[in-house]
Formats: structure tokens, C-alpha cells, sequence
């Protein structure tokens, strides 16, 4: 037994722990010869021999346990030594992407109106006249149809120049009350520091049956979700005139560079214009049968409360995909 002792205690490696444990507990292992010899043992020595043997292999299976313990130990221990990673080393920053502003702002305008248990409705891109113009109150002399601002395919259907058909194709395929967003993609033949052919907006439609629904409804939701967006800026409402609404506004923020002393941002008004809304038509809901409802409805441009919240000059430069640009947002 000291000879196995002896072994163990001196393994240096578990591959040859486990040849050492099969020598020993092994079929034809030491213990396995030495219980096999009880057979032709007297019956007065087989009680103590065999007590022998349980004491050895007890004391050697504990051994065997404490030492494969030990093993393990060193053997993750120089594992983890081998494989350690200095942090601390020199090292180039590792690139990583970035939201664009551009979506960043919508994701920010969207969450703010689910907060507020508006749903999200998307639509087509590519869109008839019908939703796009006539289902709007857009009759067929309106300048907005001319085709400098429409891009018209060849089989007479158009790229949305507005989000605004996707309130038209809720309204169609629902009952009210609707409290809705459409945010996405739109294009209009246009091009210069403010304006680009295609650009993102957002627009909302509250319907309620019977005359639930009023302009100053509208101007309380409005004015909350300006101030959510820009902070503490004042907010004023100027007459204005949309086909689809009725009566309209335009929607201006105290200037949040200025502050409203008037700066060349704000061409020394004081005040920038964010967004368009009104109470809507009875026209549009004549265009999808509604009868006896009341609602309002609003629509921003993505770019423009981008520019204003990221101090960015040109909006073209939001889409030219230069990393020195887009790397401040990460």
C-alpha cells in the first residue's frame, strides 16, 4: 500500500491519476487479486484479510479523490494563466455603430406617443391618388399635385408625398375611436438646406364619435409633447390653411437657441415653426364614410426636430454619410 501511496502523492498530471486509480481498482487490479484470494484462504484469516483490504481501499480511494481535487485545481489554474488577457494593454478603439439622429428622433417621438396610448400604423410607399390626394380634401387643381412636388410612376400611381394615407386607410378599415401615429418614409421633388427629396414625418389622428374631440383638445396634447421634445419652450399656434383640416394651424416653439431674442437661426422672430395640425375636414370623413365623429390631426417632419435637437445646420448633411458627422451620436 505505501507503494501506491507514494504514487499518488508524487502524480504529477490526472491522466496518470486515472492510470494509478485502474491499477489499483482496475478488474484485474492489486485489490481485485487480493479479494480473489480469499477463496483459498483459511476461514480464520479471511475476517482479518478482508478487513485488511476495506481499509486499504477506503484509504486509497480517499487519497485518490484528494488528489484529483488538487489536479483539477492547478490544471484551470494554469489554464486561465495561459489564456489572460492583459485589459490593460494599449489597444486602438474598437470601431462601433450608432443610431442615426434622423431615427433616433423618431424612435423618440414614437415612444412619447405610445406613452400616451397612440398605436402605430404603417402603409405603403408607393400610393394611388385616391389616398394619397382625393380622400384628403386635395382637389385635382391643388399646386401640391403639380408634378414638380409628386413623383408619378408610368402606370399613374405616386411615391406618398405625405404619411397622411395611412390615417386615410385606418380610417377605412376601422371604427372609431382611433388614436393613431404613422411615421415613415415620404418624397417630394425638392432639394436645399432644409428640404430633401426624401425625408421621414410623423403624423397622428384622434377620431371620437360625436364632437368629443376639439381644437382645444389638440392644442393640450400638442403643447405637452413640445415641451417633452425641446424642454421648457413656449409654444404659440398661428392660423394657417391645410386641404385636409379645418380650422388649421401652424405650430411654432420659442427659438431654443436664442431663446426667443431673435438670432439668425430663427431669422429674429424669436419663434421656429415644428409642426402643422388642425381639426379635420368633414370632407376627409365623408371620403371614408364616418358619420357624426369629431377628430383632429397633426404632422411633423423627422428632419427638422432632428436639426433643432442635434444644433445641425444643413439637412443634407444628415444624409451624406460622413462618419465625422455621424460618429458624435454614438
Amino acid at each position: 500500500m505505501q507503494e501506491f501511496i507514494e504514487k499518488i502523492n508524487k502524480c504529477p498530471a490526472l491522466s496518470e491519476l486515472e492510470k494509478i486509480r485502474v491499477e489499483i481498482f482496475g478488474k484485474k487490479g492489486v485489490l481485485a487479486e487480493g479479494f480473489a484470494k480469499l477463496k483459498s484462504m483459511p476461514e480464520d484469516e479471511k475476517k482479518e484479510f478482508a478487513a485488511d483490504l476495506n481499509r486499504q481501499r477506503d484509504d486509497l480511494a480517499a487519497l485518490i479523490e484528494a488528489k484529483k481535487t488538487e489536479l483539477s485545481a492547478l490544471e484551470i489554474a494554469s489554464k486561465m494563466k495561459s489564456e489572460a488577457v492583459d485589459i490593460t494593454l494599449f489597444n486602438e478603439p474598437v470601431a462601433s455603430g450608432a443610431l442615426h439622429p434622423v431615427m433616433a428622433t423618431m424612435d423618440r417621438i414614437i415612444e412619447y406617443f405610445m406613452m400616451q396610448n397612440f398605436s402605430l400604423e404603417t402603409g405603403p410607399l408607393i400610393e394611388d391618388d385616391f389616398h394619397n390626394f382625393e380622400a384628403l380634401n386635395l382637389p385635382k387643381y391643388h399646386p401640391a399635385r403639380d408634378m414638380q412636388d409628386t413623383f408619378y410612376l408610368n402606370d399613374f400611381r405616386l411615391l406618398r408625398t405625405h404619411t397622411s394615407p395611412v390615417q386615410v386607410r385606418t380610417m377605412l378599415a376601422n371604427k372609431p375611436p382611433i388614436r393613431m401615429i404613422a411615421p415613415g418614409t415620404v418624397f417630394r421633388r425638392d432639394m436645399d438646406l432644409t428640404h430633401t427629396p426624401m425625408f421621414h414625418q410623423v403624423e397622428g389622428l384622434v377620431v371620437e364619435d360625436g364632437d368629443k374631440v376639439s381644437f382645444a383638445n389638440l392644442k393640450s396634447m400638442l403643447e405637452q409633447f413640445l415641451k417633452y421634445m425641446f424642454g421648457d419652450v413656449e409654444v404659440r399656434f398661428r392660423p394657417s390653411f391645410f386641404p385636409f383640416t379645418e380650422p388649421s394651424a401652424e405650430v411654432d416653439i420659442s427659438c431654443i437657441f436664442c431663446h426667443g431674442d431673435g438670432c439668425r437661426v430663427c431669422k429674429q422672430t424669436g419663434w421656429l415653426e415644428v409642426l402643422g395640425c388642425g381639426v379635420v375636414d368633414p370632407n376627409v370623413f365623408d371620403a371614408v364614410g364616418y358619420k357624426n365623429v369629431s377628430g383632429y390631426a397633426f404632422g411633423l417632419g423627422v428632419e427638422r426636430f432632428a436639426m433643432l435637437l442635434h444644433r445641425v445646420p444643413d439637412l443634407r448633411s444628415l444624409f451624406e454619410g460622413d462618419l465625422r458627422l455621424l460618429e458624435q451620436f454614438k
